[in-house]
């Protein structure tokens, strides 16, 4: 007997991405003979023409929903009506065009942005709607969150099975090293290999380094997605995550003495710490489907940035 995915047409939009590389390769090892990336340069999935041509095109059975424009801090403040514009038209037309085509199962990866401030910990599921983002990334969190609404509200009406999952901040080698757009852990890694490269006798960092984040491989991320798709058919959310959360200031020790920057670490406290803690509780998508990340941080961490130092020395 064939595997899951092995006779189904799966499209995989963000798949070109770094979170969509390891789902896709994933995909491949469990047999998918038939997997579709829809890349940016011929399909802009904000647009409504565009993404019925994809569905047409690709005709898919099963739409995994990874692109999102997306940023730290930074990016978020820079760019908040973008973002929360072009993130809700992708998600909320993709779904629609699904369920109008009646593909098997839309899977909307949502983000944990989507969470109240001051959720208690560990964020539950069930505390989603108990109060507002945290303001810095609210419009893109909010964005990813009616696919939540929209999920449910179809399956309610239509019978539409798609499932809503909330994966935690990403890293692995592959990552977005872009300063301008770099989630913590590779902007961090940069930061201390470029300080290593150019002699420089500190690093400076936005924030008090006080507040906590949770992180997950991506690989591991990548085999939860995969593993909800084979084995989850509901529309409750379900989170996606390690199970531990690490102070950032700890976070920029244990990269500056892994990546062997030795200078001094300045924290800039005008700039916004964002969030004050992140750590998800995990039980649900253990019991619902098994997952469980395997990845353990600092393995991860030295992966990522040998990866990234060797990718410095082939340029």
């Amino acid at each position: 007997m064939g595997g899951f995915f092995e006779d189904r047409r799966v499209v995989v939009t963000g798949g070109a991405g770094f979170l969509g590389g390891y789902v896709t390769n994933g995909l491949q090892k469990r047999g998918c003979r038939n997997i579709f990336v829809p890349r940016i340069e011929d399909y802009d999935l904000v647009n409504l023409e565009d993404i019925i041509r994809m569905y047409e095109e690709m005709n898919p059975d099963i739409v995994i929903h990874l692109a999102a424009v997306v940023g730290g801090i930074g990016a978020n403040l820079d760019h908040p009506g973008e973002f929360f514009y072009k993130n809700l038209m992708m998600g909320i037309q993709l779904m629609e065009q699904g369920r109008l085509r009646d593909i098997e199962k839309f899977v909307a990866v949502g983000t944990i942005c989507a969470y109240p401030k001051f959720t208690p910990v560990p964020f539950k599921e069930e505390e989603l709607w108990n109060g507002y983002p945290e303001e810095t990334n609210a419009p893109y969190g909010l964005s990813k969150k009616m696919l939540l609404v929209q999920s449910q509200a179809y399956r309610t009406e239509y019978g539409f099975n798609s499932i809503f999952l909330l994966p935690v901040n990403l890293y692995g080698p592959g990552d977005n090293f872009n300063p301008s757009s770099s989630h913590v852990i590779p902007a961090l890694i940069k930061k201390c290999v470029d300080a290593i490269d150019s002699g420089a006798d500190h690093i400076d960092c936005w924030g008090t380094g006080n507040v906590s984040r949770e992180f997950i491989y991506v690989a591991d991320a990548a085999e939860g997605i995969l593993l909800a798709t084979e084995h989850y058919n509901s529309s409750e959310p379900v989170n996606i995550g390690a199970g531990f959360e690490i102070k950032i200031k700890e976070l920029a020790e244990k990269i500056a003495k892994l990546t062997g920057f030795r200078g001094e670490i300045r924290w800039d406290n005008s700039k916004p710490d964002g969030q004050p803690r992140r750590r998800l509780d995990v039980s649900r998508a253990q019991k619902l489907f098994g997952f469980e990340a395997k990845t353990p941080f600092d393995e991860g961490l030295k992966t990522t940035i040998e990866r990234y130092q060797g990718s410095k020395k082939n340029l």
